[in-house]
């Protein structure tokens, strides 16, 4: 009985016993297993970034682990090492630290603790420009298919992921426990692209990457990834953290691509929209502030979201009152916003804009027979602006500062990533170009958005990004119908369902890039699958639409790589899929015919591009 309550008490408490267990204030910040994922990837980090140097790399592979092991221990040594790398960080820090687990002992380690998912590897794929581009090098990528690569021609729905990476690092076999579980569950092709990082090829290097392959995939109808090539695929795009960033610039590209063409780039082509966008712990704005504006905040505090943000809101109060832990503050429930019969009443206890803090007192009888009326005019127009004004929010501070000492993110990487990506040579406007801050886009284009998915830790940086965001769609949705409405083209008693356009998911006690580390955090896996089934769900719910947009198409066809209306008109373009090198000719797998004329887009991809990549090999 003793040896089996002594055994429970170890099994609850071994965190505590070992020293592992969140201490203070992180104990109120993350979960206790989020921490102790943590606690690995710190140690790792240290580890890897102390065997850096050594240039024979199969002794540094091994004294990377060496290293690891000893800060495993070592923990308040670690957190030292990894605080002062992260305050001179380089491109070259932040590349071993992220891509560190393709090494062979990390990779041998998740490859042990990841549960079999698919039945065939990934497959290295090129995919070619369209010829309206201005670049003509092919994109790589990995598809992450459960099957042959003759049964993708039975497959007319195409996940295109975007990897994050700080924009800087990281490929899809970086990314292969999220890849591998949506491939299995699923059972659709998952391609993911090797873009181009920073800082050898800075922003929009990457953008036009991403927005190429999907022109591309459209053009050919899938034929450039094995697809049959008779109808036209069908796309969900997702992105993580920075590829999150790229996928949301990707889709206002193709949404501006669509609309008149004084809005649309020299040679854009008229491009459909994706099914749905699935955002995880995106980056949607490069200009990082420390205070939230007014809109922001009326966004986040919005009565019809309130309940799923109030740990948000919380923690933007707690900013404050911690400082004043004696003074007593309202519930986080209440309106925050001051109606003109709320304003006080006492001038004197108000700040203004002036720089006094002295009340302003009215002149007397004496000083009025003494002044012009001029200075009069102006000192009663001081008067008035005395008058305190109405707060609409609350001060509060952005996610980013509130969350400064996050143990994955902080502002010094983020500075380093932002500055990498856009290079020596730019110098963009962060506050009107939305292609680098997708959260300054135009409501005309939030408005044609498709279904959005956001997955986000509460305690992520860069929370205050997805919530915002899914607020702007949330409103450009909800003022589009109303205009609809108004117009008659929706009955009366329609009403507006916010979960048909946008879900957001925050999680509570996480921080960012959870998905990067499942084998030291389970939970991970979960939050893996329920990607899986909202891409599911999207494909799903997009039937119906999916009908009526293939009934408005009927007027046109596509004929090979061309379009042509029903009156013969056409556009004089070079075929999409033309390549213009030899090495770009593998990838010519729709035109490979045999002599009976009958073409196998399966066989060609497996005989025609694979086996040359395998006699290049």
């Amino acid at each position: 009985m003793v040896i089996t309550l002594l055994w429970l008490y170890i099994s609850r408490n071994f965190a505590k016993i070992v020293g592992l267990e969140s201490p203070e204030p992180l104990a109120n910040l993350y979960t206790r297993s989020y921490f102790r994922a943590t606690w690995v990837t710190t140690a790792l980090d240290a580890g890897f970034w102390t065997a850096m140097k050594i240039r024979t790399k199969w002794l540094r592979d091994l004294a990377s682990i060496v290293f690891t092991l000893y800060y495993l221990v070592a923990a308040e040594q670690a957190d030292e090492k990894v605080r002062k790398v992260r305050g001179l960080l380089t491109v070259d820090h932040l590349r071993v630290s992220w891509q560190k687990s393709t090494t062979p002992y990390l990779s041998f380690f998740t490859r042990v603790l990841r549960p079999k998912l698919t039945r065939y590897p990934p497959r290295a794929i090129r995919i070619p420009r369209p010829t309206s581009s201005s670049y003509k090098e092919p994109v790589n990528a990995w598809l992450y298919f459960d099957g042959p690569l003759s049964s993708l021609k039975n497959h007319a729905k195409v996940v295109l992921d975007i990897p994050g990476g700080g924009f800087v690092a990281m490929n899809p076999r970086h990314h292969e426990d999220k890849l591998l579980g949506w491939a299995g569950k699923t059972e659709l092709p998952v391609l993911s692209l090797d873009y181009k990082k920073a800082p050898e090829y800075p922003y929009p290097y990457a953008l036009n990457e991403v927005y190429d392959v999907y022109h591309t995939l459209i053009a050919s109808q899938g034929r450039c990834i094995g697809l049959s090539g008779t109808v036209m695929p069908r796309i969900v795009i997702t992105g993580d953290s920075a590829g999150g960033n790229i996928a949301t610039g990707t889709v206002l590209m193709i949404l501006q691509s669509a609309s008149n063409d004084a809005q649309r780039y020299p040679d854009q082509v008229a491009l459909p929209p994706p099914e749905g966008v699935i955002l995880i712990y995106p980056n949607l704005d490069m200009n990082i502030g420390n205070w939230m504006s007014d809109d922001q905040m009326a966004l986040i505090q919005d009565r019809r979201t309130r309940k799923r943000n109030r740990n948000v809101l919380r923690r933007k109060s707690e900013d404050y009152y911690k400082l004043t832990p004696d003074t007593p503050h309202p519930s986080d429930d209440e309106d925050t916003t001051l109606s003109p019969n709320s304003a006080p009443k006492d001038d004197s206890v108000v700040t203004t804009d002036d720089k006094s803090t002295t009340p302003l007192k009215p002149p007397t009888d004496a000083e009025l027979d003494l002044v012009s009326p001029t200075t009069l005019a102006s000192q009663s127009t001081t008067l008035a602006s005395s008058k305190p004004k109405l707060l609409k929010t609350r001060l509060a501070m952005s996610s980013m500062i509130s969350y400064f000492n996050d143990r994955i993110l902080t502002p010094e990487m983020m500075r380093a990533m932002i500055i990498l990506y856009v290079g020596p040579h730019s110098r963009p406007d962060f506050t009107t170009d939305y292609l680098l801050s997708p959260l300054l886009a135009p409501e005309a284009l939030l408005s044609k958005f498709p279904k959005t998915c956001f997955l986000t830790g509460e305690r992520d940086p860069l929370v205050d990004d997805t919530v915002i965001f899914a607020g702007r769609l949330r409103q450009a949705k909800h003022n589009l119908f109303i205009q609809r409405k108004e117009l008659g083209l929706l009955k009366s008693k329609d009403v507006f369902d916010e979960r048909e356009h946008v879900e957001v998911t925050l999680i509570p006690g996480i921080s960012h890039g959870f998905l990067q580390f499942v084998s030291v955090f389970p939970e991970g896996w979960g939050h893996i699958f329920r990607v899986a089934r909202w891409i599911e769900e999207i494909f799903d719910n997009g039937n119906e639409r999916s009908a009526n947009v293939s009934e408005a198409m009927m007027n046109e066809r596509m004929v090979g790589n061309q379009w042509h209306a029903r009156d013969g008109r056409h556009h004089r373009r070079m075929p999409t899929m033309e390549s213009s090198g030899d090495e770009d000719r593998p990838l010519e797998m729709s035109a490979l015919v045999s002599r009976n004329g009958k073409a196998n887009a399966g066989d060609g991809v497996e005989n025609g591009y694979f086996a040359s990549r395998r006699k290049r090999a």
